[in-house]
Order: C-alpha cells, then structure tokens, then sequence
C-alpha cells in the first residue's frame, strides 16, 4: 500500500484499516467482489482514514472501533468517487480504467449504493450514536452537494460562495468528520472535538483547491486522468473564478466552460490562458491560507507525536503534486 510518507508511524494501522475494507468487500455476488477488490486495488493517499487514527491519539480510545470508523470513511470516499465518475463520465481514476468504463449505469450505481451500505454498517461497528449520527449528516451533506452541482444548469454564473459551499460539501465535509468523529471515540473535551473538526474543514478544503489547480498544472501521467477534466464537463473551480474575476472573461476560456467549444485545441488553449494569468498561483495562496487556519486549530490540542503529523500534513497538502 502506497501512502504518504507522513504517515509511517500509524502504516500498520492504516494496513489494518485496508485489510477492513477488504472484508468489506466480500460477497456473494463474484463479479461484485471482483469489482470491489478493483476498486480497492488503486493507490489512494488513505488521507482520511489517517485523520481518524490520529485524531483519536490524543486521549485513550477502543481500537478497534476506531479501525471500523476509518475504513467507514474511505469506503464513503470510494463510493463518492463510483458515483462521481459515472455522473462526470470519467473513464480513468488513478491511472486504472473507472467501473463505469465496464459496467452499464445500473450496475455501477448499484456498486456505489452497496459501498454506502457497508460503510454505514462499519460505522455502526463503533457503538457510538454521535458517531453515528456524524457519518448519516454528513452522507446528506456529499449527496445535496452534488444534486446542486447536477441541477445548478447554467441558469446564473457561479460566484465565490459557490465554488466554497460546493467544495465543503464535496469534500471538507468528510474530512471535518474523519477528524470530529475520531476525537469523539477517543472521549475528547468538546472544545478538543470542535478543534479537530475545524482542522479538518480546512485541510479538506485546502486539498480541494490545490486538486484543482492540479486540474490545470499537473502531469497527466501521475495523476491518472486527463489535464482540465472539469474544465470540460464546464465545471467552474477555483483557477478559473480568478481567471475570470481578473476581466478576462471572453475568449476561448468562456468558449470551453459554457459548452461552444470543446475540441482539444481549444481546451489546451483554454488551459495556457489559466496557466498564464497568475490565476493558480493564487488559488494555491488561498489553499495555503485554509492550511494555515487548520494548522492554528491544533493550537488547543495536547503536544504529542500526532499534533506534529496533523501540521505537517496541513503543509503537505498544499504542497503536493498529485
């Protein structure tokens, strides 16, 4: 298992959490199983799982319940990503081909649906009706966010607010829980619980927007999809809200995002006009100021090992490639 070198002092425990979610993933259906294991099998970052292992280092907790939380949320991630590609019509996810690339529509959502059902019932596996009532909140929260996503149309131009309440829901709101809910199994003082929550709001809010600078900035090869993914399904992000902010709100980049042009020529040109008009670098100093709130967050937090993964992490994030 690939993950983030950070990390190494809780990789047996994130092993753990994998070999959890590879249980999960047995059933009696064999193409179902084969399916899973698939989706299981791609290298992912395990950032979340993480956040709840060690936001539960700070005062004793049940191991084992906190194993059962963390692979919850990684399989509530990878049903998110199932039901995301089908929606964005993605054909790759981490370099391997995605389940609807095989699979008619039905079968992939209903792969995603059972993904949710198992991880509702891996949550349930810690005995905590907080806990509980945490991951059913924020499974509402992920699925509002992305029907406002699918009917928002092209009835108005998106704003700021948008792109920020799009993003807290599509991915701020799991880690937020991740963090939360690990504190809450470790028996945490609420203002400890609220802090972890806060850090994790930020951080997931931080690795959002520097995914979607990657979106324009990064390698093709490393990140196992194509350059501008959102930038032609017409999905407005961050860098291109700077863009065109800035007064450059005509040409090619207005062509690509309202559906006139999407031909590969002019995407490529769509994203060398993002690329040089300073519009990345400063969604990564805005992705750089969320890490820093999460980092200040901690501040309340007892000095330990786990305190320091957590601060690094908030820098790691930013300063990613992939």
């Amino acid at each position: 298992m690939k993950t983030i070198a950070l990390f190494d002092p809780i990789r047996e425990d994130l092993e753990r959490v994998k070999r959890k979610m590879r249980q999960a993933a047995q059933t009696e259906h064999e193409r179902l199983t084969e399916a899973l294991q698939h989706l299981l099998s791609s290298e992912g970052k395990y950032i979340r799982p993480a956040l709840v292992i060690l936001a539960s280092r700070f005062h004793p907790a049940d191991e084992d319940k906190v194993l059962a939380l963390a692979a919850a949320v990684e399989l509530l991630h990878t049903a998110t990503l199932v039901h995301d590609d089908l929606i964005d019509g993605s054909l790759l996810r981490r370099g391997l081909p995605t389940l609807n690339a095989t699979w008619n529509p039905g079968a992939t959502i209903l792969t995603g649906d059972y993904l949710f059902s198992r991880a509702a019932s891996l949550a349930a596996e810690t005995q905590n009706v907080r806990v509980v009532v945490i991951f059913s909140q924020t499974l509402t929260l992920i699925c509002g966010g992305e029907l406002r996503q699918l009917f928002s149309g092209q009835s108005r131009p998106p704003t700021m607010d948008d792109y920020y309440r799009r993003i807290s829901s599509k991915t701020a709101a799991l880690f937020a829980t991740s963090t939360e809910a690990g504190a809450v199994l470790s028996g945490a003082p609420e203002d400890q619980v609220q802090a972890l929550r806060n850090y994790g709001h930020n951080l997931g809010m931080a690795f959002q927007i520097i995914d979607d600078v990657l979106d324009f900035a990064g390698d093709e090869e490393q990140m196992g999809k194509p350059v501008a993914s959102d930038l032609r399904q017409g999905i407005v992000t961050l860098p291109a809200l700077y863009f065109l902010s800035g007064g450059n709100n005509s040409g090619v980049v207005v062509q690509v995002l309202n559906g006139t042009r999407r031909d590969e020529p002019a995407v490529r040109a769509a994203v060398d006009a993002i690329r040089a008009s300073g519009a990345l670098e400063a969604a990564i100093a805005e992705a750089r100021r969320f890490s820093r709130r999460g980092q200040e967050a901690l501040k309340v937090l007892p000095d330990n090992p786990h305190r320091q993964i957590l601060f690094e992490l908030a820098d790691f994030v930013v300063e990613r490639n992939r």
